[in-house]
């Protein structure tokens, strides 16, 4: 793959496209801005110090996708997540529950907006209760080792951290939305993007410090380099990796026209969920870890026990956790992909794939194809999540490194490129993008 200055010259030669990249920069710049606003009452500094040492754990990845709102206990605390939550919810309801299963499949975009709408109020049920939950939570020293997080303890400050965090919150979305309507990919997944990058330099200024107080040999550091060029590596084949199916149109005559006749193909993505199958299992992999850390520190009982075997330290969490991102996968994978669609399209257009009958059995195909490469995609990110996490522990690593944060970063800069890429071309303008042509054999 590689970069074609002409085509970023041509991002500034139109109009439109220019307002949607200064429109996406000046909404994740709002976004920075209000990380750094903190919820009145608490002690950020000390919830700080407590953050930096849960790193690696799902508290750290909670974190991760607040942008760093979490540990300084800013207005953004909770982050996107209470709208991934909802999110995943509404997903998960809509097969199940009639009337949603109606307007998302007969209403078209009325039905589209209507859910977009249930999944704004779920976040903000969502967030009021998890605000509470952290009110409650910050009170109490002893989740915190006798430090005091809350100077006036109470429901006055209970009630204003909820408001707070919970506005928040709702601004947050609101920002995704108009990123995703008036900007440039999608503004949920950039949001948390721009989290992760913000905190990179201080990620790499604090391993050369290491480095320099030889808290950590040079070979190691090297070690740590190759392996992320190669995730890194990894991340961009397989995010691009497709298995192509072959279409034959027929010939067809209209007046003296012939229309048809040309071959080409259906690109299956092998890893079609992205890393939303990641995200989600983080979210329910949060509850058990919250519950034993927080809720029940300190107490010694059979439930504890049972908690704290879901722990990412332990090897039963991590088998769970890889189960519940290959579970994600295939789960994500049906409600983005739909073989009955693609199947009638090509049968109306006058295509079908070779030796297999159209309609029906045309759409079993794509169902079976996308069954078999939906595997390896949910492996490997299974791996990704887990391998710097073993890793980690293994080398004794003063720091964690997230090959989830890599994953993310990765993905959305290859789509937000590649919708770049798709307005030049629009325009008749070349591409930024050369890129090779890479093709899933599975």
């Amino acid at each position: 793959m590689a970069v074609n200055l002409g085509g970023l010259r041509d991002i500034f030669k139109i109009p439109e496209l220019s307002r949607r990249i200064f429109a996406t920069l000046g909404f994740l710049a709002l976004y920075r801005v209000g990380i750094h606003v903190p919820t009145p009452g608490i002690n950020s500094a000390s919830l700080a110090d407590f953050f930096e040492k849960m790193k690696g754990t799902l508290f750290g990845m909670w974190d991760l996708f607040a942008g760093g709102a979490l540990s300084q206990a800013s207005v953004f605390a909770l982050g996107i997540m209470p709208y991934i939550t909802a999110s995943i919810i509404i997903q998960m309801l809509v097969p199940v529950v009639p009337y949603l299963e109606k307007i998302s499949k007969e209403e078209g975009e009325e039905g589209r907006r209507k859910i977009v709408q249930f999944t704004r109020y779920g976040t903000i049920l969502i967030a009021l209760i998890q605000s509470l939950g952290i009110a409650k939570v910050l009170e109490m020293p002893g989740n915190f080792g006798g430090i005091i997080m809350v100077d006036s303890p109470g429901w006055a400050f209970r009630i204003m951290t909820i408001i707070t965090m919970t506005a928040g919150t709702t601004f947050i979305m609101w920002i995704g939305e108009q990123i995703s309507e008036k900007g440039i990919g999608n503004g949920i997944s950039l949001i948390i993007f721009a989290g992760i990058l913000a905190r990179s330099p201080g990620d790499v200024l604090k391993t050369l410090t290491l480095v320099k107080n030889k808290q950590m040999s040079i070979p190691l550091l090297i070690f740590i380099i190759i392996f992320a060029v190669a995730i890194v590596a990894g991340i961009i084949l397989i995010t691009q990796a497709q298995r192509r199916i072959p279409v034959q149109y027929a010939k067809r005559v209209i007046g003296r026209r012939i229309y048809g006749g040309q071959s080409t193909y259906v690109p299956l993505r092998v890893n079609q969920a992205g890393v939303i199958p990641i995200i989600f299992a983080v979210s329910i992999m949060q509850f058990p870890e919250t519950i034993s850390t927080f809720f029940l520190r300190g107490t010694e009982s059979k439930f504890t026990e049972i908690l704290s075997l879901f722990s990412l330290r332990n090897p039963l969490g991590m088998f769970v956790y890889a189960v519940l991102i290959i579970f994600f996968t295939y789960f994500y994978t049906a409600m983005t992909f739909n073989p009955n669609d693609m199947a009638d399209n090509i049968k109306k257009q006058g295509g079908f794939v070779p030796g297999i009958k159209p309609g029906r059995t045309t759409a079993d195909y794509f169902e079976r194809i996308m069954s078999r490469i939906a595997l390896p995609g949910g492996l490997f990110l299974a791996a990704i999540a887990l391998l710097p996490m073993i890793l980690e522990r293994k080398l004794s690593l003063p720091f964690y490194f997230g090959g989830t944060s890599l994953l993310i970063v990765v993905g959305v800069a290859l789509d937000t490129m590649g919708q770049l890429e798709s307005h030049l071309l629009m325009r008749q303008y070349s591409g930024f993008i050369q890129k090779g042509k890479i093709k899933g054999r599975y």
